[in-house]
Formats: C-alpha cells, structure tokens, sequence
C-alpha cells in the first residue's frame, strides 16, 4: 500500500508536495461540489492502480464533506461515471 497525502486541494503522494511523483488535484465549486482537474502519475508509478488510489482518497473526501464531485479530468471522468459506486457523489 501506498502512502497518500494530503495536501490543499490535493491528494499525492511523494515527499515533496510541489514535486509529487503522483497526484490528483480539484477545486472548490461553491460549498456543495469539488471538480477534479488533473491527474498525474509519474512513469516509474504506472500501471500499478496509483491513480485509482488517489481517486479513492478524493472519494472518501467527498463522501466526509458531503460535496458532490464534478469531474473534468478524463481519467476521473471516465472512472465516476462508469461505475455506480460512485452515483452518491457524482455531479453530472
């Protein structure tokens, strides 16, 4: 298992959190909503679930706040909206 961080509006992971080797990052949408805009994970980290990791942790996020998540990013995107999981915090 990985250890995931958290940072200001950022899960990563990575001793350095202005040089993560991965990460996912969103933004407040008003007092309801975060929308996911990026997701990296470094080449050396590929392949291994690393960014679904990190999506876990966003969803977890959400689901304590109770805010909805928008996502723009395509991984998130296509990972929310293909899995009802996911309904109770998906934005459409």
């Amino acid at each position: 298992m990985t250890t995931i961080n958290k940072g200001e509006n950022k899960f990563y992971i990575g001793d350095d959190i202005r040089n993560p080797i991965a990460e996912m990052t969103f933004v407040q949408s008003g007092s309801g909503r975060i929308v996911i805009d990026h997701t990296y994970v470094s080449e050396e980290l590929r392949g291994q679930g690393i960014a679904g990791e990190l999506l876990e942790q966003v969803v977890l996020f959400a689901r304590e706040a109770e805010k909805k998540i928008l996502p723009l990013c395509p991984y998130a995107k296509h990972k929310l909206e293909g899995n009802a999981a996911y309904l109770d915090v998906l934005n459409v």
